[in-house]
């Protein structure tokens, strides 16, 4: 029960801020230098595949050992942040080492909001699941 509030509320926070995320700032940005590189609309099944995953990881490495640990929401924030900018760094980085197009704006935009979103949705997704069951946490 524990796991399952725990993924559903993390994954359902990470999915939800990341539209508004990618429509009024990520997309915006990347248009600047980039539109003809974009989907007029999105590949859904990668990007559900994307957001599954790295929901699980993101439950692996930093939620589930701070429920198990008793973790500070402080030290989920940033834990879940470190994770986040490896995850968003090495995508943002090596695109700007590879691609001509890609620029430090690109980089700096993804990798910030990136790093916020997932510190964002561990810390909200351990909070509700200790609220919600915290017998079990």
């Amino acid at each position: 029960m524990t796991i399952a509030v725990l993924y559903a509320t993390t994954f359902a926070l990470f999915l939800g801020l990341d539209y508004i995320g990618l429509s009024y700032l990520i997309k915006p940005t990347f248009e600047k230098d980039i539109e003809p590189l974009l989907l007029d609309t999105p590949r859904i099944g990668p990007a559900f595949a994307f957001y599954a995953f790295f929901a699980a990881c993101l439950l692996w490495f930093v939620s589930w050992p701070a429920l198990q640990g008793n973790q500070s929401l402080t030290w989920v924030f940033a834990s879940a942040a470190l994770l986040g900018a490896m995850a968003y760094g090495t995508y943002e980085f090596t695109n700007l080492a590879t691609l001509k197009d890609w620029t430090w704006r690109m980089v700096a935009t993804d990798l910030t909001w990136g790093t916020l979103l997932t510190a964002t949705s561990a810390t909200f997704g351990v909070a509700v699941t200790r609220w919600l069951a915290p017998s079990l946490s």
